[in-house]
């Protein structure tokens, strides 16, 4: 579950950011890095402290998804692409990398595992990193192939 939300932390990162309004994106972001947070926090105490851990996570995680989403430009947001798109395909454990040199900010897609989902569907599951302003964020996620041939990332 915690996995999953990291994921779909990434993922709300990545979507909103290809919003042109820059306020969006912030603001995706920090709801995203928010997620993220809490499922990290989660993983810390008990009762209690356990609370206390889910808080400052989702504290820390919304402020650091904000600065992300503000950061990511349209040329970033198109190198990330261009690289999941490519992770869909790579051997597992490949690692496809994307940086930006306008921008500096740069990070990478590695496919860890390939499998059947229970409707029979191919699935790869991958780790994303993006660093930006030498931060480097992580998170991993699902992506399952549509009766189309799109991907779609169901966690």
């Amino acid at each position: 579950m915690k996995t999953k939300l990291v994921a779909l932390a990434l993922v709300a990162v990545t979507l909103g950011a290809c919003s042109p309004d820059a306020g969006t994106k912030q603001n995706v972001g920090t709801v995203a890095g928010a997620i993220g947070g809490a499922a990290l926090g989660s993983q810390f105490g008990r009762g209690t402290g356990n609370v206390a851990a889910i808080a400052a996570g989702t504290l820390l995680g919304a402020f650091l998804g904000s600065e992300v989403g503000k950061s990511l430009d349209a040329a970033d947001r198109a190198q990330i692409d261009r690289a999941s798109t490519r992770a869909y395909s790579a051997p597992v454990g490949e690692r496809i990398t994307w940086n930006n040199p306008q921008s500096g900010n740069s990070g990478y897609v590695v496919p860890t595992r390939e499998g059947t989902s229970a409707s029979g569907a191919y699935c790869r599951e991958f780790q994303n990193t993006v660093v930006v302003g030498g931060r480097q964020e992580q998170a991993y996620g699902t992506a399952c192939r549509q009766p189309d041939g799109s991907w779609k990332v169901v966690q």
